[in-house]
């Protein structure tokens, strides 16, 4: 695809890499090739103690807390999740969440420019992508007002990350509306496995800098905690029109357990962020009506800041009965010249886990949300009323029953009320059979539904659709007070066998059902002014079909292969008389095919190397064909001492550059992702 961009001075190995960051890279590769000349002897040699010395059932086994609200396997989970590991993000060599989840099957990941995302599950990707709930430790960080999330607002130390449990498929029935599609649950580590420092350094041509420093230590209570800094900043993306979509972010939070008694846990964790975002957004100017408006390229940095805090506590009631309390406040403030809010959520959540007759395993809970933002009125976006207060109420129950030894039905329902398409209900029912040690069968039947955003129900925004150099007559995007819930029916199957400790394999298959989708479905408003516009409704229904693959395999001790696969079919179908050709492309905005292919190599003294192949299909955006793509990523990692770790990191190595998406609603400059290489020094002390 020819989309008008273009690549760095390619007389340059590397585009865009700086003397003194080639240097130091160069450098890290001599230090790690001597170091591996000199002292690999055998690679019977003592490993590193990392995942690829932990055996397939151990890795399937790893405890996971997002499927069912409570701690359970991985491989006895009646859904299709997939487990990002802490030594995964080390490894993959990734700076930030978007990069990881490219290698989970289901999850689309796609780059617009330098700071903003397309990221869904199974279908329907945007930048504004609606059906997929983001949570940091339980703390939900999709905003209300286009139900999506900023990705560059949402950062984490990497070093400090538990995992990333990554469910494909509903999850409305614990987690509530906008969990349709899926659920990724960032969870990070209990201060007491933080103790000590940590200095990490992160420098490339893509990469301007990446710092991360944290402390640990103990009260003398014997509660433990952590601080912690992090700064950002990253490079241009390239557009032949210039591109101006570098971004960097600050961020400074802590984190303190404390184990009071034995039957109490409490939690208190914060952070505070700032950040600036580049970009170039065509704006329309000039008065709605004749004569037309005026299309200008506007460089428009949007600024961000925020923070938030957690409350938690965990109590004990007997050896098979506890219950939670969670507690947080979180602000969020966006100022650009389209997208601009400040939004205060307070959040309260109560949960109950028990057992009940030896055969029934019970989690209960009762939710409650309020939000309230004010706005900035422009002349391209506004919303009306500018300010609003949103409340949300919910309760949920479910219960485990085991049928069997190896057979267990679950069923539950959660129960919603809000203030736009009031109250809502979501069921499921699922069930795991557990045919062998080693090899699950599990299916599932869900009904999940996504609300309408603060922007669907009350926004304005004039559109200028790419062309558009003589736009005529203004064309509006509005809300609608009649705007409904969209539904979901979905329903899953899923296999898993680990074989012998040495193959593993786990496979989903769907089939989705969604009624009352979102249009934009044109209307000539004689005004005066004149204008074209276009009310959001619920005039589409369609189905996804799908299957997704990942599998595992251990060579040897210190090397492990592992591999996904996804395949997505999706058939939109306009009712009601709608004309609305925009929406329905959504059937061509996730790839019908995606793949990876990962290594991990374990050398002897502490060396290591890991390899990876993607393969992403085509896309459609807003009518624009964007072609298939193949990358590599390397990593060359060497312990040099206990606790100093030094890694060089290449990504998307096979192209110079290639696009990867476009903007959907708000149109901004797109960029491609370029070839990228960067040094790594982490020190733990």
């Amino acid at each position: 695809m020819d989309t008008g961009l273009q690549t760095n001075d390619q007389s340059q190995p590397w585009p865009g890499l700086t003397k003194t960051v080639y240097r130091f890279s160069l450098g890290l590769v001599a230090g790690l090739f001597t170091a591996f000349s000199v002292h690999a002897t055998s690679l019977n040699n003592e490993l590193p103690d990392d995942l690829t010395d932990m055996s397939l059932e151990a890795l399937m086994n790893i405890e996971v807390t997002s499927v069912s609200k409570k701690p359970q396997k991985q491989s006895e989970a009646a859904a299709a999740i997939f487990v990002i590991t802490n030594d995964d993000l080390r490894r993959w060599g990734v700076t930030n969440v978007p990069e990881a989840l490219r290698r989970v099957p289901g999850i689309d990941v796609a780059r617009i420019d330098a700071n903003k995302w397309a990221i869904t599950s199974r279908g329907f990707n945007s930048r504004f992508a609606n059906k997929l709930l983001v949570l940091i430790d339980g703390r939900s960080v999709y905003t209300p007002l286009f139900a999506g999330v900023y990705w560059d607002s949402q950062d984490v130390v990497l070093e400090d990350v538990e995992r990333i449990e990554v469910i494909r498929g509903p999850g409305g029935t614990l987690w509530g509306a906008n969990a349709v599609n899926g659920v990724i649950n960032i969870i990070t580590k209990n201060a007491a496995d933080t103790q000590g420092n940590m200095v990490s350094v992160t420098a490339g041509n893509e990469v301007k800098g990446i710092g991360s420093v944290r402390h640990g230590g103990k009260f003398r209570n014997g509660a433990d905690y952590r601080i912690y800094a992090k700064y950002n900043s990253y490079d241009e993306g390239y557009n032949a029109a210039g591109a101006h979509d570098d971004w960097r972010s600050g961020q400074i939070g802590f984190r303190t357990d404390w184990v009071k008694t034995d039957r109490d846990d409490i939690t208190l964790q914060g952070d505070y962020y700032r950040g600036k975002a580049g970009q170039l957004v065509n704006i329309p100017t000039g008065p709605a009506g004749p004569p037309p408006t005026t299309i200008v390229p506007t460089v428009s940095d949007t600024d961000t800041n925020g923070g938030n805090l957690l409350f938690r506590w965990s109590h004990k009631l007997e050896n098979t009965s506890n219950f939670a309390l969670q507690l947080y406040y979180d602000h969020v403030g966006l100022d650009g010249e389209v997208l601009f809010e400040d939004r205060d959520t307070f959040d309260a959540d109560f949960q109950h886990h028990f057992k009940w007759q030896e055969k029934h395993d019970i989690v209960w809970g009762l939710h409650y949300r309020h939000t309230s933002d004010d706005t900035d009125n422009n002349a391209t976006f506004s919303l009306d009323p500018s300010s609003r207060r949103v409340n949300l109420y919910s309760t949920f129950f479910q219960d485990e029953f085991s049928l069997r030894d190896n057979l267990r039905l679950t069923a539950g329902i959660k129960l919603e009320h809000n203030d736009f398409s009031g109250f809502e209900y979501q069921p499921n029912v699922r069930l795991a059979w557990a045919v062998y040690e080693k090899q699950t069968w599990w299916g599932s039947v869900s009904r999940a539904v996504r609300t309408p955003a603060r922007g669907e129900h009350d926004f304005t925004m004039r559109l200028v659709p790419p062309p558009a150099s003589d736009p005529g007559i203004p064309v509006v995007a509005a809300g609608n007070s009649d705007y409904d819930s969209e539904d979901l029916i979905a329903y899953e199957l899923g296999y898993r066998l680990n074989y012998n400790n040495l193959w593993s394999v786990d496979v989903a298959a769907f089939y989705n059902d969604y009624d009352k989708l979102r249009t934009l479905d044109p209307a000539f408003d004689p005004g005066p002014p004149p204008s074209v516009q276009f009310p959001f409704d619920n005039n589409m229904t369609g189905k996804t079909y799908g299957m997704e693959l990942a599998g595992q395999w251990q060579v040897r001790k210190g090397w492990r292969l592992n591999a996904s696969y996804s395949w997505l079919d999706t058939q939109l179908r306009l009712i009601n008389g709608s004309t609305d050709a925009f929406s329905k492309g959504a059937e061509d905005a996730s790839p019908v095919n995606k793949a990876a292919v990962w290594s991990a190599l374990d050398f002897g003294n502490n060396l290591q190397f890991d390899a990876a192949l993607r393969y992403v299909g085509n896309v459609t955006v807003t009518g624009v064909k964007i072609d298939s793509y193949v990358e590599a990523d390397l990593r060359l990692g060497w312990e040099a001492k206990p606790g100093l770790e030094l890694s060089l990191i290449g990504q998307n190595l096979l192209n110079s550059r290639h696009a990867e998406y476009l903007p959907d609603f708000i149109n901004t400059q797109s960029t491609e992702v370029e070839r990228s290489i960067y040094g790594r020094v982490t020190w733990s002390f």
